[in-house]
């Protein structure tokens, strides 16, 4: 394993992240806050770690896909580690177990908050809460690629240890540019979104950080109601974006190229806009009445179903009063998620798109025992590595799944919180139903349930394996064995 290479990797995102914090701390001297100086005294803790990390450039660059794994998962859980610690310098969150869950919450895109009170905090602390989702939107990785030059072909190792999807490819041929080209249309699609709010006469502050969280389908809020409080106007556009941010990012890019025909022959993003469509039409039949008519409905309906399947957790009204149809089909929304490639989270439109599909043929070689046939998506076969991969992924999804309910259980409250708080996390959603509904917060869970959750979001954030791997015991077999080799050769 390439030790050199990972510890290099690490040092650079904390010196990116070191960069990142100040904004915050310029939010904070606009508004005379001296929760700024938090900021400054993290970043001078990151920069310092860092040079100790990366102050040596690796000989050998090489990153194989182990290495892609262990860096992507390490410099996500130090990237959380060193994020939370604002919070607790400040004594905005005082608590290092909330002030971690929070800013994994934030990283990871979940939007699940310890808080009762968001309105409390700072100006600086709720903008840090809100670009945390941007920063992990796209991935801090993929940002990484995208602006520090780093050699060797491997690179996409990276992106495909740290990018949500059944697989990741390249848009051009230097990695580099593929980064570079993702987050364009993620910057240039998250300043139009603000723009569009401004427009509808939100403060600037409030339209910075509401983008900030649709293009990272995060949802953390900056008020007690989420969205609630806010025109219709405002919701729409909120809704279109948070729907917009959740298709995979290579329709843009084929858009962009003027390849029309290609980016709307895109099997699973008719998937994606179908299921929404179908869902809104249902909900909205169900809750019109009590919404106050079919408009009202609509948009509450559309709302809810666009920030459920993204994974981004906003919310208009507090759907845990609904109706018990329109609740499950958020609950089944919730394990769909998005497309792959976008910003979203969930298991993946195109993931069920393959195991449907495998499912079919699987009926059909019961009919005709015969008859070779291939699985096909945008009319291309799809490779048996794929196919086994998502099966693979899917049975790895049902027992970590399992594990975190019954250990969540283990503090005693009701089936349906429990069951839709591992939900609400594993695919980096927010909120559930009943404790963890909408309008209540985690805050209320036991240390050690607080870091199941964590876990979970980790792993939904980072597609289970990466983050796995971290405790399979061949992997420090192999470091502890490349330690031996290392003294005997010096000796």
């Amino acid at each position: 394993m390439n030790k050199s290479m990972i510890r290099f990797i690490l040092g650079k995102v904390l010196l990116l992240e070191a960069a990142m914090m100040l904004l915050p701390s310029v939010v904070a001297a606009l508004y005379m806050e001296k929760d700024g100086f938090s900021f400054l005294i993290s970043a001078l803790i990151c920069v310092a770690v860092s040079l100790l990390l990366s102050h040596k450039k690796p000989t050998d660059t090489t990153i194989y896909l182990k290495e892609g794994c262990v860096s992507t998962a390490l410099s996500w859980i130090l990237m959380s580690i060193f994020g939370c610690l604002p919070f607790v310098i400040s004594g905005a969150i005082p608590s290092f177990t909330d002030a971690l869950f929070e800013t994994i919450s934030g990283f990871t895109t979940t939007g699940a908050s310890i808080l009762s009170d968001v309105e409390a905090l700072s100006h600086c602390m709720i903008f840090w809460r809100s670009f945390t989702h941007w920063i992990g939107g796209m991935g801090v990785l993929v940002f990484l690629l995208a602006v520090v030059p780093m050699s060797g072909g491997s690179n996409i190792n990276l992106m495909r240890a740290e990018s949500p999807g059944p697989s990741v490819g390249k848009l051009v041929p230097k990695m580099r540019y593929t980064a570079r080209i993702l987050y364009v249309i993620y910057f240039g699609m998250t300043i139009l979104q603000i723009v569009l709010l401004l427009v509808g006469k939100m403060p600037l502050f409030d339209a910075v950080t509401t983008a900030f969280g649709t293009a990272g389908t995060g949802g953390f809020g900056i008020k007690n109601d989420s969205i609630g409080s806010y025109s219709a106007y405002i919701q729409w556009v909120t809704t279109i974006f948070m729907i917009l941010f959740g298709i995979n990012f290579n329709a843009y890019y084929l858009l962009l190229m003027k390849k029309f025909k290609q980016a709307f022959a895109i099997e699973e993003v008719r998937a994606y806009l179908l299921i929404i469509l179908v869902a809104t039409g249902v909900i909205t039949f169900y809750i019109m009445d009590s919404c106050g008519g079919f408009w009202s409905g609509l948009r509450h309906a559309a709302f809810q179903v666009g920030s459920i399947i993204t994974t981004t957790g906003y919310s208009t009204v507090d759907f845990n009063l609904w109706h018990s149809v329109p609740k499950t089909i958020l609950v089944i929304l919730m394990f769909v998620g998005a497309c792959a490639g976008s910003t979203g989270g969930g298991i993946k439109v195109s993931r069920f798109v393959i195991l449907f599909k495998s499912m079919f043929k699987e009926l059909d070689s019961y009919i005709h025992p015969k008859v070779v046939k291939k699985i096909k998506m945008d009319g291309k076969p799809v490779e048996h590595e794929v196919v086994r991969a998502v099966n693979v992924f899917t049975i790895t999804y049902i027992v970590l799944f399992v594990v975190s309910i019954f250990l969540v259980s283990l503090e005693g409250k009701d089936l349906v919180t429990s069951f839709t708080a591992v939900t609400a996390t594993l695919n980096n959603i927010g909120p559930g139903l009943e404790l963890v509904g909408p309008t209540q917060n985690f805050g209320h869970f036991s240390i050690l349930t607080k870091y199941v959750l964590m876990f979970n979001m980790l792993a939904g954030r980072l597609e289970l394996f990466p983050l796995l791997i971290l405790f399979h015991p061949a992997l420090w077999k192999d470091l502890l064995h490349r330690k031996k080799k290392t003294k005997k050769t010096n000796i």
